[in-house]
């Protein structure tokens, strides 16, 4: 009974590890037969709700609220830039929000840009709340799959093609 005690204990810090680990990942795939860029944002609920409920003062819940999603992808839009020149952001167009379990996914897309030997790319979302809030973008459709890894200290970082 004591091992069983033990393994529930720490099976449950590492629940709890796991979730305080601040992480948001976003694919932006070039679709080759719409071509164009789809960019998905995914974070969890609970992290978006928290810094939401910040933001606006007052608790908010997304399963709950598409006026909350709505605000929450626009938070997120307004903080993922992506060029072809550093510094240079491209107009993406916002296509919508949606709630999935324990995930919230923002859409975005763009045409698929012309000729480029490089992509550049900014994104600190829920940085200015969580020191330690990481964001990962990976780059689908161009071969390889590559990623980039923004936090707190990070800019404008480029993949070159």
């Amino acid at each position: 009974m004591r091992i069983l005690f033990v393994l529930l204990a720490v099976w449950m810090a590492c629940s709890v590890q796991a979730h305080q680990m601040k992480t948001a990942i976003t694919r932006v795939v070039f679709n080759e037969q719409t071509q164009s860029v789809e960019i998905m944002h995914r974070f969890y609920v609970h992290d978006a709700e928290h810094a939401l409920s910040e933001l606006l003062g007052k608790q908010v819940y997304l399963t709950e609220n598409k006026d909350a999603q709505e605000q929450f992808g626009r938070y997120v839009t307004g903080h993922f830039r992506m060029g072809v020149t550093e510094g240079e952001p491209l107009t993406l167009d916002t296509i919508g929000q949606e709630v999935d379990g324990k995930f919230i996914w923002v859409y975005q897309e763009l045409p698929r840009p012309e000729h480029f030997s490089a992509l550049w790319f900014a994104f600190d979302a829920l940085q200015d709340y969580w020191p330690d809030q990481v964001n990962q973008v990976n780059v689908e459709g161009l071969g390889k799959v590559r990623s980039l890894v923004f936090d707190r200290n990070s800019s404008w970082q480029s993949l070159e093609y």
